[in-house]
């Protein structure tokens, strides 16, 4: 998968997450092996609250830690614009 396809796939999984649609977003994150769709999976299992899997995935994102965001929400909305930096302008 390329790099754009990854970040149109990690936004809308946030976008999705957004809309209170954990599942949807879950199905897209879990099949990508990317880090950036590696830490939407860490703030998805933990807004479930499952602690140690969130753990798990922000180890293999290396892109934050668990303790980072106090709300799930903000740090998504921080992955947005984080994509939105990687992202050139065209």
């Amino acid at each position: 998968m390329t790099l754009e396809k990854n970040h149109a796939n990690c936004k809308l999984a946030i976008n999705l997450m957004l809309d209170d649609d954990w599942d949807g977003s879950h199905k897209i994150v879990q099949e990508i092996n990317y880090n950036v769709a590696q830490w939407i999976h860490a703030v998805l299992h933990k807004i479930e609250g499952d602690v140690s899997n969130s753990k798990y995935w922000y180890s293999r994102s290396s892109l934050a830690n668990y303790d980072d965001f106090e709300i799930p929400n903000d740090e998504l909305l921080h992955i947005l614009q984080y994509i939105n930096d990687l992202t050139p302008s065209k």
